[in-house]
């Protein structure tokens, strides 16, 4: 499988993506990693012919980022998550819910996200009493029962 990741600007994002359709890619998603407390990194993910193309922006959380829904109208529903989780706000949305996206009872106020690659790094980073937990996580899990698929 081919791969490709482009760094792309916040001006020049909806150009890119709409030349990626003429040229016959389907978007796969969008994804977005917090950078840090003011900063995202999102990725659109787009494929053809088993070959992957990736388009890097990233953002200031304080601003907003183009919408590529009026070109990949599917967009809508991933951006409209992404400005859930994150905060961040997508100008031109073919359909925005303005937060509301997720409508349960127990669903927070936005932003949702409190994960990032600087708390990722500190959660791998051994803790007191890892050895325990290395022995736990080493252990084998329990055999499934054999099943007698004659009498089953």
């Amino acid at each position: 499988m081919r791969e490709e990741i482009l760094a792309v600007s916040a001006e020049a994002l909806v150009g890119e993506v709409a030349k990626l359709k003429v040229l016959g890619y389907r978007l796969v998603t969008l994804s977005c990693t917090e950078l840090d407390a003011a900063t995202v990194d999102i990725l659109y993910h787009f494929d053809k012919d088993l070959g992957l193309k990736h388009l890097r922006l990233t953002a200031p959380k304080s601003g907003a980022v183009p919408s590529i829904s009026p070109v990949y109208f599917a967009a809508l529903l991933v951006e409209n998550e992404i400005q859930d989780f994150f905060g961040l706000r997508f100008d031109g949305l073919a359909v925005d819910f303005r937060g509301m996206l997720y409508l349960e009872e127990e669903a927070l106020k936005t932003p949702y996200c409190r994960f990032s690659l600087r708390t990722a790094q500190k959660d791998a980073a051994p803790a007191e009493g890892s050895a325990e937990r290395a022995e736990i996580a080493a252990s084998p899990l329990p055999a499934e029962p054999e099943k007698d698929v004659l009498n089953s």
